[in-house]
């Protein structure tokens, strides 16, 4: 039983590993299978081919739709090619395998009349679409040695043949500069298109210079795959693109253009500048010159596709005329953006750096001697303080004498007064833009004009000489800044001042005699009647008609007494005397600036009361109004003085003729007197006890304004105007400065011509808003030199900035194309939609402004403007004595001339044809292409050649 058992197990056990060994054999077999040995993969050479088939598969599979999920990236110079990249080694080198595609494959990129202007470089050489580029990653990104080239080619041709592929691939090799590549494709049939592009150097055969040896290059090499080199007689397809550039517009340009307007005796640019400088007659230019932003004009003439049969047509093609062109295009050359540009936004960026230095002292002063204080070395550097000869010349300009006096609204723009700055034409807004460009801004220098400045302001008060500049009568501006106020202040107490000199005391006499007329004669007309409180100034000078008389015949002894009327008030009659009531002269009330007005607000609440008197103040006022009235009416009482000075507090009775209708002549004046007395009473706040008004009219005296003491002392008010000014913080100086400076900017500016570009305007009413919201903290006069307020002012200078290369471009454009208005319209609003996206504020660029390459056609009236704008090159400009290339455009020859020559025809037996591709054989394919592309002395050939295989 033991044994038997134990042979049981044996058996079991031995069976037990048979299954098992069956199991692994059968797992063996598997593996087998799924991990077999594909011999096409032992070399590295099939193992780069697979690895470029399993990319081009994925990017098959995926599409352009996915492809854009997946992060392909937009050519910069085209809206429409987008690139994938991949990386691959072979023998131990590294390349680049990028697939370029669109989005829309239903528009044919390489149809040679449309000359797209954002095509690839290959897609302009060979008329391809989408295609694969395979290039070593080195520092050239080319394959130098050719059978290396030739072997990645063939390996991706292998490759995209192997995915039914129809992609033309191409290699970069030789030298980068020549721009040279190979490349194939397959066709899907018998078929194949074999690519090269080269340059042919600066030794450019003489035959190649011309259309008709161009012409023939291109037979030639067709004649010569054919294997018939008797091939002459067939239709060639020919299209044209001719490049012109203006000459610079530099100062030699500007004289040879006026030359020869002067010549012709007609603008035939319509260009607005006769001077040496393009933009002399711009707002700017008194301030600075700016770089003219459009360095020229490039303009592409293009001829569409057309059928040439022999090399006499393109002989006939050399000569004709770029105005035969079926197109023109037209586009900008601008300015650099290297470098830092002059312009108000740079001087305003000095500005704003000398407003922080400014809270390092608490007097002017202190930054002038900062040269002899040892421990000043931060306000030494770079601070250069200009030679006294220019200084001069600074205040020669501001205090020049004969300078009238011009309206500020005039000045700038509608919306300028919403930043609280001087007016453009002022005084001080000529002294900050002097100092934006006085010793390159700097604390420094501000503070040696500044006292120089406040000097020469008070020798024409002690010498009582007009400030220029500034209105000399009217009122107080107080939407200005407060040193504005200040010096119209000033000019406005020194007209007064000379109003009291000895040869103005001469005709008071004069004037005290007509204001002593009686009644009778002190009647005015009808235009006077009507003025209920005629005022005058303090003193008491008037204009007078010498023909007015009295209407009544009736003397009283109180025309005798009468002085300071100027004239009778309507039909009113004094309520205690049988007589007319007079109007008198009055003073103006005393003028104010904003920190006058502060401290009478003050005052209002420290002592009001409850007829709102500011204290001493309006109690002169009333007693100045109260003696001119009694002095022109002495019959008068206080109930006469209510009625005239502040009719709501005389309540009349009822009366039924008081409401007709009534005119100001001698009938109504007699109605009023038959009807005398008037009857009536004081309202409820005149009538009460101890009514302050009435405490004054008991106390007035009787005087006309002449003998009043004036309410303005404008001794008194002159010093204080020169106080503030000498004493005047740093920081408080230059807050000032800045708002004017910003203001005065923009508004010179706004008064550049630059014609109907709505854009521009939008762009000028949006900066005054912007500045001053920018600008407000400044008058909250909370700031320090290292709020964050500073860093706002110099993100408002890169704003005005962007604003002020705007405007520049805007006034070329349409000194350039005054008589293209359209043109230079449509050039803006491209450049405009182009510039905006990339403004910003940021205190630094940190975005690299790509080039602005968008054209405009030009329409046929437009043409002869452009044409004029390239004169005919002279003897000292560098141009070569024989022109080698024909389309001269006023003596210029193109600076390219790109040309496309290409044959089509049908092609058969598509029997290896892909099943995308069986159309191919229904339509008609480029047989034979070539693009040349260059000038007399650089010459680029790409040819394109489909064969059979």
């Amino acid at each position: 039983m033991a044994s038997s058992s134990g042979t049981g197990k044996k058996i079991q056990a031995d069976s037990t590993d048979e299954e098992h060994t069956e199991v692994e054999e059968e797992e063996e077999e598997e593996e087998t299978l799924e991990h077999f040995d594909d011999f096409t993969l032992a070399s590295s050479w099939e193992r780069f081919i697979s690895e470029i088939e399993a990319v081009c598969r994925l990017w098959m599979s995926d599409g352009p739709k996915n492809l854009l999920e997946k992060g392909a990236v937009l050519l910069e110079y085209s809206g429409n090619l987008y690139k994938v990249t991949t990386e691959t080694k072979y023998a131990l080198k590294s390349y680049c395998v990028e697939y370029y595609f669109e989005t829309n494959p239903a528009v044919d990129a390489g149809k040679p009349a449309d000359w797209n202007f954002d095509l690839h470089d290959l897609q302009l050489c060979f008329g391809v679409k989408e295609f694969l580029v395979i290039a070593p990653q080195s520092a050239s990104g080319v394959v130098l040695d050719a059978p290396e080239a030739s072997k990645l080619l063939s390996a991706v041709a292998i490759a995209l043949s192997n995915c039914s592929s129809l992609w033309p691939a191409f290699v970069p090799v030789h030298d980068p500069s020549r721009k040279a590549y190979i490349g194939i494709q397959s066709m899907g049939t018998v078929f194949t298109r074999r690519f090269e592009a080269d340059r042919v150097g600066t030794q450019v055969p003489i035959k190649l210079m011309h259309l008709e040896g161009l012409y023939e290059l291109f037979v030639s090499k067709f004649a010569y795959s054919t294997l018939d080199l008797s091939v002459h007689n067939f239709k060639v397809r020919f299209a044209m693109k001719l490049t012109f550039r203006t000459l610079p517009f530099d100062e030699d340009y500007m004289k040879d253009f006026n030359a020869r307007i002067t010549t012709s005796g007609e603008n035939l640019t319509g260009e607005t500048s006769n001077g040496a400088q393009w933009d002399d007659d711009c707002s700017w230019s008194e301030w600075y010159s700016a770089e003219d932003p459009v360095k020229g004009f490039e303009l592409i003439a293009i001829w569409s596709e057309k059928m040439v049969e022999s090399s006499m047509e393109m002989a006939e093609l050399e000569n004709a005329s770029p105005h035969e062109a079926e197109k023109w295009l037209i586009s900008l050359r601008l300015e650099g953006s290297k470098g830092s540009r002059i312009g108000f936004a740079s001087q305003l960026h000095l500005l704003v750096d000398a407003l922080q230095m400014s809270f390092e002292a608490h007097f002017i002063e202190d930054f002038v001697s900062a040269a002899e204080n040892p421990g000043s070395d931060n306000l030494k550097s770079s601070m250069v303080i200009p030679s006294p000869t220019v200084r001069d010349r600074v205040l020669k300009e501001l205090f020049i004498e004969g300078v009238q006096f011009k309206d500020f609204a005039d000045g700038g723009y509608k919306t300028s007064r919403a930043v609280k700055g001087a007016p453009l034409k002022s005084l001080f807004a000529q002294f900050c833009l002097h100092s934006l460009w006085f010793g390159n801004c700097n604390i420094r220098a501000i503070a040696v004009l500044w006292i120089e400045f406040v000097r020469e302001v008070r020798w024409c008060w002690e010498e009582s000489q007009p400030l220029p500049r500034m209105p000399p009568n009217g009122s107080i501006d107080l939407s200005t800044c407060l040193i504005n106020q200040k010096l119209q202040m000033l000019a406005i107490c020194i007209e007064r001042k000379c109003q009291l000199s000895e040869d103005y005391q001469d005709c008071i006499g004069s004037i005290d005699h007509i204001d002593s007329m009686s009644e009778e004669e002190s009647v005015v007309g009808d235009d006077l009647l009507n003025i209920q409180t005629p005022s005058v100034n303090f003193s008491g000078k008037v204009d007078r008609k010498p023909e007015d008389a009295d209407l009544f015949n009736d003397k009283k002894s109180s025309d005798f007494t009468r002085r300071g009327s100027a004239g009778i008030v309507d039909s009113m009659m004094l309520l205690k005397s049988y007589q007319s009531m007079h109007a008198p002269y009055t003073q103006e009330p005393p003028l104010m600036t904003e920190d006058m007005h502060e401290e009478r607000m003050q005052a209002v609440e420290a002592f009001g009361d409850s007829f709102n008197f500011s204290a001493q103040l309006e109690r002169d006022i009333l007693t100045s109004d109260m003696s001119a009235f009694k002095a022109a009416n002495p019959d008068a009482i206080f109930e006469d003085f209510i009625r005239w000075h502040s009719p709501g507090d005389w309540e009349e009775d009822d009366d039924p003729q008081s409401s007709e209708s009534s005119s100001s002549n001698a009938l109504d004046i007699k109605k009023s007197k038959d009807s005398w007395p008037p009857h009536g009473r004081l309202s409820k706040r005149m009538s009460e006890h101890g009514n302050l008004w009435r405490k004054i009219w008991n106390s007035s005296p009787a005087l006309p304004v002449s003998d009043q003491k004036p309410l303005l002392d404008q001794n008194r008010e002159g010093e204080k105007v020169l106080h503030y000014l000498e004493t005047l913080q740093p920081h408080e100086l230059l807050e000032q400065m800045v708002c004017t400076a910003f203001r005065a900017a923009a508004d010179t500016l706004c008064q550049t011509s630059y014609g109907e570009l709505k854009q521009m305007e939008t762009k000028m009413q949006q900066l005054y808003p912007t500045m001053a919201s920018a600008l407000r903290p400044l008058q909250a006069n909370r700031l320090s030199a290292d709020s964050e307020t500073i860093e706002d002012f110099r993100r408002l200078c890169v704003v005005f900035e962007h604003v002020e290369k705007l405007m520049s471009l805007a006034a070329s454009l349409h000194r350039k194309l005054i008589r293209a208005p359209r043109l230079s319209r449509e050039i803006f609003n491209d450049y405009y939609n182009f510039y905006i996206p990339t403004m910003g504020t940021g205190l630094t660029e940190d975005i690299v402004e790509k080039e602005f390459e968008k054209k405009q056609e030009v329409r046929d009236h437009e043409r002869e403007v452009l044409s004029n704008m390239f004169v005919p090159p002279t003897a000292n400009q560098s141009w070569r004595k024989v022109l080698s290339m024909g389309n001269l455009l006023n003596g210029h020859e193109p600076i390219l001339r790109e040309i496309i020559f290409s044959l089509r025809d049908r092609v058969s037996g598509n029997h290896y044809a892909a099943r995308s591709s069986t159309s191919v054989s229904q339509q008609e394919i480029e047989t034979y292409r070539m693009y040349i592309s260059g000038t007399s002395n650089d010459l680029r050939v790409a040819l394109s050649v489909v064969s059979c295989d």
